[in-house]
């Protein structure tokens, strides 16, 4: 890979999200190169950028002003709100995460994820809509990137902005349109960007390096827009009055011979992520210097012991990967502190904190979506009848790449599924088979896509065992973000009105 040029198109790119600027040699027009308009910027300026700052959106990244200020990203949140993750209550600052612990959910809270959101995800939009030939691939590439991050929009705040959303200038009011229209939409997307991959021209462009997260392989884009697919229809799965379509459209999936992401399948991204300002994996930036050395965050953000005694409890060896061992005497301790504790005589112990099979180098791929996911979803779709297939092998296949993607072998993951305990062995949780997929989510997916948990427990309730923070102001944790203060401010005729207190009883359509 060119990392120099990837990084100068990187660049480039994140400035045709708000503005068409100068980007050097990348920009080859006919025109005032000061001044270029869109329709003289290639999509293979755009894609790179694009692919890299969503991801940050998701995985996590620091300003790029500010690297000690980490940004509000949907996995920081979500570990938070499923008790992974939580403050050392030896930790200098005593205010880290007070937020989170409290479920204090404003308009203010994790507000970046909506606006940087649709910031980012303009350039989707600006790709799939070039009529330029030979994009077809991109197009594609497009359409599933910004279906992927518009679900999550749907799933965080419901009824959103989409027909109209993105068109810059023209619009700076959008409407906000039904979740339900959406959520058909986004499956209506992903069908046309796998018949875009299938039905591309002779002449079209592969993506090659532009694609810094598949690198041009459009087969695996179509597992990918196949797994997003059947996501998004196993979301709403419990809604009585989608069931006809989600049978159709399961069914569909089924006799069209759609593939999706398997074993070893992990969709990741790396434009060419190093120890340099700017250069980081959006992850590790939040827990490493430039120099890859522990930064503030990372020794503040601790274990919880719920999830470390869980993990011990269940013989689980991705303890050691999840979470980094203690400096008590030994080091090879686990420990956590209980979630909203404050320190005391009896909480000011070394506990773990983010763990080497999660955070390795400044330099390591992001991930954006795992074949444990995508496996635990087929999974899901065997058992409740949709698909054919064994769900018990798909299950243990999904466990096995947790393993595998943690730096942990296969046998160990034989072993560790092989225990007759419920939500851990298939047999040995009989009768609890979807809670017992979702509890491996929980573990798969601690310190990689915390959002993607804390939806998941909003949608089915599992896994139901793990507890509330101490300091939770009531029984329930919350189950949505509130629309942001700039949105409010900005779009007042269009955004639904709310209260703090539905951010805990305003369910998204599928959850009604």
């Amino acid at each position: 890979m060119k990392t120099k040029n990837i990084y100068k198109k990187i660049l480039c790119g994140l400035l045709i999200g708000t503005s068409l600027q100068s980007c050097d040699d990348f920009l080859d027009v006919n025109e005032d190169p000061n001044n270029p308009s869109s329709e003289n910027v290639n999509p293979e300026i755009v894609l790179a950028a694009t692919q890299v700052y969503t991801y940050g959106v998701l995985a996590g990244y620091v300003s790029e002003f500010n690297p000690n200020a980490v940004q509000d990203n949907m996995n920081q949140l979500g570990n938070l709100m499923m008790n992974n993750w939580t403050r050392d209550v030896g930790a200098s600052n005593s205010s880290y995460y007070f937020n989170e612990h409290t479920y204090n959910v404003t308009s203010d809270f994790y507000s970046g994820v909506f606006e940087n959101l649709y910031l980012r995800t303009s350039n989707y939009t600006f790709i799939q809509n070039t009529t330029k030939p030979g994009y077809n691939n991109y197009k594609a590439i497009a359409k599933i990137l910004k279906s992927f991050y518009f679900q999550y929009l749907v799933d965080l705040y419901g009824n959103i902005p989409y027909t109209e959303a993105h068109k810059r200038g023209d619009n700076l009011t959008p409407k906000y349109d039904d979740a339900l229209t959406i959520y058909r939409d986004l499956v209506v997307q992903l069908e046309e960007a796998v018949t875009l991959i299938d039905n591309a021209p002779a002449g079209t462009y592969n993506p090659g390096e532009n694609d810094v997260m598949l690198g041009g392989d459009m087969q695996m884009w179509k597992k990918f827009a196949n797994t997003l697919k059947l996501r998004i229809l196993l979301r709403e799965c419990k809604r009585t009055a989608s069931s006809a379509y989600i049978s159709s459209e399961m069914a569909e999936l089924q006799s069209s011979g759609a593939q999706f992401l398997g074993p070893n399948d992990n969709v990741t991204i790396n434009p060419g992520f190093s120890a340099a300002t700017n250069k980081q994996n959006g992850f590790a930036a939040m827990f490493l210097t430039i120099n890859d050395t522990y930064k503030n965050n990372w020794s503040s953000t601790a274990a919880t012991k719920y999830t470390v005694s869980y993990l011990q409890t269940t013989n689980d060896p991705r303890l050691t990967r999840i979470y980094s061992a203690t400096s008590a005497p030994g080091g090879n301790d686990y420990n956590g502190h209980q979630q909203g504790d404050v320190l005391n005589t009896s909480t000011n112990y070394p506990v773990s904190h983010v763990g080497p099979g999660l955070l390795q180098d400044s330099s390591q791929d992001g991930l954006v979506f795992t074949a444990t996911e995508s496996l635990l979803l087929q999974a899901e779709a065997v058992q409740r009848g949709y698909l054919t297939g064994s769900a018990k092998s798909l299950y243990e296949s999904g466990i096995t790449e947790s393993f595998k993607l943690l730096g942990l072998t296969t046998a160990q993951a034989v072993t560790y599924y092989s225990q007759a305990t419920n939500l851990i062995g298939w047999n040995g949780s009989t009768g609890n088979e979807i809670h017992a997929i979702i509890n491996q989510k929980w573990i798969a997916l601690n310190g990689i896509n915390g959002g993607e948990i804390w939806i998941e427990n909003t949608r089915t309730g599992f896994p139901s065992h793990v507890p509330l923070s101490t300091v939770a102001p009531g029984s329930t944790r919350p189950i949505r973000l509130l629309y942001p203060s700039s949105e409010i401010a900005g779009n007042t005729a269009n955004v639904p009105q709310q209260n703090e207190s539905e951010a805990f009883t305003s369910k998204i359509f599928w959850n009604q």
